[in-house]
């Protein structure tokens, strides 16, 4: 056998077994399987995983944007006409939002932890900060009130007041009245008042060293499994996380549940689309229409209706029973995915889904939050009052009061090491295809060895050898 016959041959037992083993690799998925598995290893609430870090401490800043609804003519609706309101702001608050007091529990399966959140004002990205407001007192007949008299009633419904009281609280006459008589009533209102500095109550997580679907999953809130506020109890249960941490191993089929304690509820999120965020490629997750559905549409959204056949339409979500029973409505900002009554009772909404759609882009393979979008409108009830002569005249509307915008978006270390962990995860993962990718190069050269081989085996017919053949 000839120097150049042995060298087909090796190359022709070095391809096949490149192609074999690499198929073999591929077909079984032994690294993406190899790769998972540490993934889900790794992606726990646990002091020594990658991720507990920032879990404890986020590194993206969060940002709390603050719009409010200034009425523009009070005294035409207050004589029946249709309110017009102006949207001014943004108001924005840098948020601070560590976990505190954390407390491994039941073998590091489970943890406990606190997470406060401290406002600071961030002149440069607000427009301004004293502006006056022509607002509606949202708390006309609170629960601890009772059946309001003449003396408890507000002498307007409409009050002028800053931004900054409007937020964190101003003295008010009505009720420092109801103070005098009922201690545990605050004579202070804002619509932040007393929350700088506070949390949302006490979480316990799964940490998914059991099961990495549990991964952030809350275990209890306030020391409960399930709430009581609503009228079903599919409605009262407490499920997903917080909306700072999600499983590994996202896939666009599945729906992601959140806890929101401020609106009192549980929700879900349904893939929207791809997106790339700072060169992380993403899933975008959404609440879907169905979220605030009417129960004539979703029959499921029934449980929310308290009591039990009150209902809403589609698009609000009356929050009285979590509120100490102040006429207090949640949505989404401008009544975006709302029944159109709703929008058209009032002049100066404008819904649009790229402004006030609530979203978050998760990157996949790990699950972090790469960008998150939160967006909700605080509505007041306003309805005529017996023994109130301002009311009147009014007709009854859900009336927007301001809507929040909190942004969070992914820093620029931390996505360049999000940049790298992903290349390598996708380098390891896609080993077996490189092992096939040389089988098949060796295969190309191994063709090529061959038909040149076979080229000097052939000799043409007719012609005797040249020299160059006889010496070869």
């Amino acid at each position: 056998m000839t120097r150049r016959s042995c060298a087909i041959y090796a190359t022709g037992i070095v391809c096949a077994h490149l192609l074999i083993v690499g198929i073999a690799l591929v077909v079984a998925q032994v690294f993406q399987t190899m790769i998972h598995s540490r993934l889900k290893k790794e992606i726990t609430l646990t002091e020594k995983s990658q991720v507990f870090e920032g879990w404890k401490n986020p590194p993206p800043p969060v940002y709390m944007e603050y719009y409010f609804f200034n009425v523009t003519n009070p005294e035409e609706f207050l004589a029946g006409g249709k309110a017009a309101v102006q949207q001014i702001g943004p108001y924005t608050y840098r948020e601070y939002r560590p976990r505190e007091n954390i407390t491994f529990l039941e073998n590091g399966t489970k943890v406990y932890a606190l997470n406060p959140k401290t406002f600071v004002f961030v002149p440069e990205k607000s427009a301004g900060y004293n502006f006056m407001l022509s607002w509606t007192f949202p708390l006309i007949c609170p629960k601890q009130i009772g059946t309001p008299s003449n003396s408890l009633l507000p002498s307007q419904l409409f009050m002028n007041r800053t931004v900054h009281e409007v937020l964190w609280g101003f003295k008010d006459p009505l009720l420092t009245k109801i103070h005098s008589m009922k201690p545990e009533v605050d004579e202070y209102f804002g619509l932040m008042w007393k929350k700088n500095g506070t949390h949302e109550g006490e979480f316990v997580f799964h940490t998914g060293e059991e099961n990495y679907l549990d991964y952030g999953k809350i275990d209890t809130w306030n020391g409960l499994r399930e709430m009581s506020w609503w009228s079903s109890n599919q409605s009262n249960m407490i499920n997903g996380t917080d909306g700072a941490v999600f499983h590994p191993l996202i896939n666009r089929n599945e729906l992601l549940y959140i806890f929101a304690a401020d609106l009192c509820r549980s929700i879900h999120l349904a893939y929207v689309k791809d997106v790339e965020v700072k060169g992380i490629q993403a899933f975008r997750f959404a609440p879907p229409s169905d979220v605030l559905m009417s129960p004539k549409d979703n029959p499921t959204n029934a449980g929310f209706c308290v009591p039990a056949g009150d209902c809403l339409g589609t698009g609000v979500l009356k929050v009285s029973v979590c509120r100490e029973g102040a006429p207090i409505v949640v949505s989404f900002p401008h009544f975006y995915q709302a029944d159109p009554k709703y929008i058209n009772a009032v002049d100066g909404l404008n819904p649009n889904k790229e402004e006030h759609e609530t979203y978050l882009d998760l990157q996949p393979t790990t699950g972090v939050p790469i960008r998150a979008c939160k967006r909700a409108q605080l509505n007041v009830i306003l309805k005529r009052v017996q023994g109130f002569p301002k009311t009147k005249y009014i007709n009854e509307t859900i009336f927007p009061i301001m809507f929040v915008n909190e942004t969070a978006t992914i820093d620029d270390e931390s996505a360049s090491q999000m940049r790298t962990l992903l290349l390598i995860v996708t380098l390891v993962s896609n080993f077996p295809l490189l092992i096939v990718g040389m089988g098949i190069i060796l295969l190309l050269v191994l063709v090529v060895l061959f038909c040149r081989n076979r080229q000097k085996k052939v000799r043409p017919r007719g012609r005797r050898p040249g020299p160059e053949l006889l010496n070869s």
